[in-house]
């Protein structure tokens, strides 16, 4: 059995961290570019 461990209240949803980081890094110019390229390797989350 896994505990899953509760996210802090006050981090940032990973997404939100590895787009950051990717800005920081330079890993991209256009957003718009970004974001398509992104939800190609990401699946979007499920709406609960």
């Amino acid at each position: 059995m896994t505990k899953e461990k509760k996210p802090d209240k006050d981090e940032k949803p990973q997404k939100e961290r590895f787009i950051e980081t990717a800005q920081e890094m330079g890993a991209f110019d256009n957003k718009d570019a970004f974001e398509r390229a992104f939800k190609k390797i990401v699946p979007e989350s499920p709406k609960t």
